[in-house]
C-alpha cells in the first residue's frame, strides 16, 4: 500500500491533505508535538471532519491513519525511508524542526538506492521550495545528489478551516471542522516521480502564478473583508456580517478585482479575466458560509505579519507599482489594516497586534510604511498619509 508520512497533523493537515490521501488509497502516518493528538490516532486509527455548510453539516470519515511524536526521530527516519511520499504542514517556523529529520531520511534512501522522496509543501509560503532545498543543502551529505533525490512540491492551500469552539475540541480531540472545498493545487513540475492519482490534486505547470493568486486574491480579499468590515462596524464578529453590507460586498469585489488586473499582467497567459472574475465571485459566496463561524478577529489579525512587505496587503501594491497598474483600493486595505483593533470572544486584542500599534504610535505610520511595508515612493507615502488623515471621509467615498 502506498504511504504518505504527513508532518503536521493540526487543521489543514487532518482535513485538507491526510484527508485527501486516505481517500485516494494512502496509510497515512502522522508527525506531530502533540502527544495527545498522536496517541488519538494510534488508538482510533479514525478521525472525522465535519464539512460545514448551509445546506447542513456532512462527516467524512478519514481511515487507516497512524501518529508518531515528533521526538521519535529513529521511527519518523524509518518510516521516510519506506514512505511512497512526504508531505509537511507545519508553518515556516516548525520547519527548522523537520528539515533535520528529512535530511536523514534523504540521505538514506540514497544509500539504499531508493526512489527519490518527493515532499509536499503544504505551507502558504511563497517560494517554499527554494527555501527548503537550500537549507537541506546545508545538512545533506554533499555526496548526494540532493537535486536527483528530492522533489519539492510547492502548493496552493486555498481550503478554509475556521477555529472550532472549545467545547467541539472538547468532545472529539481528532475531529476538525472544514468548508467544502477540497482542491489542492500543486506543482506538476516539483515531483521527481509520478504524480499521484489522487482525487483532488489540480497539478499546474506554472505554480508561482498559483501561489500568487491564493495569496494576492484570496488572502488579499480575506484581508480587505476583515479590515473594512471591522471599520464599518467594530461590533460585527463574523465576516458573513460585514459581507452581508452591499458597500462592503461591492468594494472588497472591486479590489480584488483590481488584484486580478495586476495578476494577469503579471502571468500574461496563466489566468483570463472571466476564469478570475469567477474566482472571485466563488470566494466572495465561500467568505459568506456562515456555517464556518469564520470571525473578523481570526482573519485580520497577526498585522506584523499581514502588513510586511512581501504578504498580502503590501506584496500586492509593489506588484502593482512594478507593473504600473492601479492600487489605489489596495493601499486603501492596507491603512485600514493599521485601524484594525478587533478582540476575540474574551475581548482581548491579539497581543503581538497590539505591540506592532503602540510601534506605528511611536514611530509614525510613514516610518512604518517605509521600514515595514517597504514603501519608500513619497507620492505613494503622501497619499497613504492622507487616507489616514481623511480616513471616514475617504472610507465613505469607497463604501457608498
Amino acid at each position: 500500500m502506498n504511504k504518505l508520512v504527513l508532518f503536521g497533523a493540526g487543521k489543514i493537515g487532518r482535513s485538507f491533505i491526510g484527508q485527501l490521501f486516505s481517500r485516494g488509497g494512502y496509510e497515512v502516518v502522522f508527525v506531530d508535538i502533540n502527544p495527545l493528538v498522536i496517541d488519538a490516532l494510534n488508538r482510533y486509527r479514525e478521525y472525522k471532519v465535519v464539512i460545514k455548510s448551509e445546506q447542513g453539516d456532512e462527516l467524512l470519515w478519514v481511515k487507516n491513519v497512524r501518529g508518531i511524536h515528533a521526538s521519535e526521530a529513529e521511527k519518523i527516519t524509518a518510516e521516510l525511508v519506506s514512505a511512497t511520499l512526504a508531505a509537511v504542514s507545519v508553518g515556516q517556523r516548525g520547519l527548522s524542526q523537520v528539515i533535520p529529520l528529512l535530511a536523514r531520511a534523504i540521505e538514506q534512501r540514497h544509500h539504499t538506492r531508493r526512489q527519490p522522496l518527493d515532499i509536499i509543501l503544504a505551507e502558504n509560503m511563497r517560494n517554499a521550495a527554494e527555501y527548503v532545498f537550500t537549507e537541506l543543502q546545508k545538512i545533506v551529505s554533499p555526496a548526494v545528489p540532493l537535486d536527483r533525490m528530492v522533489g519539492l512540491v510547492e502548493t496552493s492551500i486555498g481550503k478554509m478551516v475556521p477555529l472550532m469552539p472549545p467545547e467541539e475540541e472538547q468532545k472529539d480531540i481528532l475531529q476538525v471542522f472544514a468548508e467544502p472545498y477540497n482542491t489542492l493545487i500543486l506543482d506538476k513540475k516539483g515531483f521527481k516521480n509520478p504524480v499521484p492519482s489522487v482525487p483532488g490534486l489540480a497539478p499546474k505547470e506554472n505554480i508561482k502564478a498559483w501561489v500568487d493568486r491564493k495569496s494576492f486574491i484570496h488572502n488579499f480579499g480575506h484581508a480587505a473583508v476583515a479590515y473594512t468590515g471591522f471599520l464599518y462596524n467594530p461590533d460585527f464578529k463574523y465576516l458573513y456580517e460585514a459581507l452581508q453590507v452591499k458597500a462592503i460586498r461591492d468594494f472588497v469585489r472591486t479590489a480584488m478585482h483590481e488584484a486580478a488586473a495586476i495578476l494577469m499582467k503579471k502571468y500574461p497567459g496563466e489566468f483570463t479575466r472571466e476564469d478570475l472574475s469567477d474566482h472571485i465571485d466563488d470566494l466572495i459566496l465561500r467568505f459568506q458560509n456562515k456555517a464556518l463561524g469564520d470571525t473578523i478577529y481570526r482573519v485580520g489579525c497577526d498585522l506584523k505579519r499581514k502588513l510586511s512587505e512581501n504578504d498580502r496587503v503590501a506584496g500586492l501594491l509593489h506588484e502593482g507599482i512594478k507593473y504600473n497598474m492601479p492600487f489605489d483600493n489596495i493601499l486603501f486595505v492596507l491603512i485600514c489594516g493599521f485601524c484594525f483593533r478587533a478582540k476575540d470572544s474574551s475581548g482581548k486584542m491579539f497581543l503581538p497586534d497590539e505591540e506592532f500599534l503602540k510601534e506605528t504610535e511611536q514611530y509614525g505610520l510613514g516610518a512604518m510604511l517605509k521600514n515595514h511595508c517597504g514603501i519608500h515612493h513619497p507620492l505613494i507615502i503622501e497619499k497613504a498619509l492622507y487616507f489616514m488623515k481623511n480616513l471616514q471621509k475617504v472610507f465613505q467615498e469607497k463604501i457608498k
